[in-house]
């Protein structure tokens, strides 16, 4: 379980393709991994992966199929930079929302400008997300806990303040980037409990 508020941002060391499926390794910068063991859950970029090697500069992660058909992994490069976040601990504080770590689809972003300090973003979900998307609920881009200004359709407007562009990989997006997607967990739950009523 995560909150969606990054860490840090980590780099992709290297990706090995291995019979159909990648392992990746990443450098996790300043993110500190002495409370991390083997096994446990590290967001990537907003997908949950687990530490199967560590070292005091990262981990090693596998990274199945399924995932890289769901998720923007099958376009990390060497040196592409990620959102890292552990794994929430029940002493935490609760910043973000719930995130699970799973994404749900990509999306992409469809414009950008400035707006005072801050940065206006519009990003286009898939048609099938669009029904868990709410004006000021909240969605997970790229394992960032974010507020949705409005919906219009499939798309969506963020407003990301300055300490979010500088400690997310957002300061990265351009018109046509890909972004891994979480909507909201209990959107989804209440959309499975009311279709089993009826």
């Amino acid at each position: 379980m995560f909150t969606g508020i990054i860490n840090a941002i980590g780099k992709i060391v290297s990706l090995e393709q291995r019979q159909g499926d990648v392992r990746i390794t990443i450098d996790v910068a300043n993110l500190g991994l002495d409370d991390v063991r083997l096994g446990d859950s590290i967001a990537c970029n907003g997908v949950c992966l687990t530490a199967v090697e560590l070292s005091d500069q990262g981990f090693v992660a596998d990274v199945s199929t399924e995932t890289l058909s769901l998720t923007t992994i099958g376009n990390w490069q060497t040196g592409t930079g990620i959102n890292l976040e552990k794994a929430m601990q029940a002493t935490d504080r609760f910043g973000g929302h719930i995130v699970s770590g799973h994404v749900d689809g990509i999306g992409e972003v469809v414009s950008l400008h400035e707006d005072a300090r801050s940065w206006r973003f519009c990003i286009k979900a898939p048609a099938n997300l669009a029904k868990y998307i709410a004006q000021k609920g909240s969605i997970t881009v790229d394992g960032t806990s974010l507020t949705v200004n409005a919906v219009t359709g499939s798309e969506l407007e963020l407003n990301i303040v300055p300490h979010t562009m500088i400690h997310t990989v957002m300061s990265d997006y351009a018109v046509g980037t890909k972004v891994n997607l979480e909507v909201d967990l209990i959107a989804r739950y209440l959309e499975r409990l009311t279709s089993q009523a009826n």
